[in-house]
C-alpha cells in the first residue's frame, strides 16, 4: 500500500518530469525548424497577397496545403510541380499559368466529380494565389506530401 507522501512525491515528480520534457521538445522544435524549412528571401509582395486571397476565400476549407486543412479537395503544396499532364516538372512561370487557368475554368461541370466554385477572382488575385501556391513548392517539407499526386 502506498502512503500519502509517496503518492504526492510521484505526482510532483511526474509533473516536473513532463514539464521539463515539454520545454525540451518545444526548444528542440524551435531550433530544428528555424531557418531550415522556409526561404524567406523568396517571399514577395505578390506571394503575401496570394496568401491573403487564399485565406479570404477559405481555400483551406476544402484543400490541404502541406498537410494542413480539409481533405475534401487535393493537396496543393506541390500543385505548381504537378500541373502538367506529361508528368514533367514545370518551370515556375508555366506552373503558375496552369494554376491560373485551372482556377479560372472552374467549375468544370464534369459529372461525378466534386466541383470547385468559381470565385470570380481578378487577374491580379489569380496571379497572386498562383504565386503563393508556386512558392509553397519551394518549402523544404521533408518528403511531404508522400505521393506526387498530393
Amino acid at each position: 500500500m502506498q502512503t500519502k507522501s509517496a503518492a504526492r512525491n510521484i505526482f510532483y515528480g511526474g509533473s516536473l518530469f513532463f514539464l521539463f520534457l515539454l520545454i525540451a521538445l518545444v526548444a528542440h522544435s524551435h531550433f530544428y525548424i528555424t531557418g531550415t524549412s522556409t526561404d524567406e528571401s523568396t517571399l514577395s509582395a505578390e506571394v503575401l497577397r496570394g496568401k491573403k486571397v487564399w485565406e479570404h476565400n477559405a481555400c483551406i476549407d476544402c484543400h490541404t496545403i502541406l498537410g494542413e486543412g480539409a481533405y475534401f479537395a487535393p493537396e496543393l503544396g506541390n500543385a505548381c510541380n504537378r500541373m502538367d499532364g506529361d508528368d514533367e516538372k514545370f518551370v515556375m512561370s508555366d506552373g503558375k499559368q496552369a494554376i491560373m487557368d485551372w482556377i479560372e475554368a472552374q467549375p468544370t461541370g464534369t459529372p461525378g466529380r466534386r466541383q470547385m466554385p468559381n470565385f470570380n477572382l481578378s487577374k491580379e488575385d489569380l496571379s497572386a494565389v498562383a504565386s503563393f501556391l508556386c512558392w509553397t513548392t519551394t518549402i523544404k517539407t521533408k518528403g511531404w506530401p508522400p505521393k506526387e499526386s498530393g
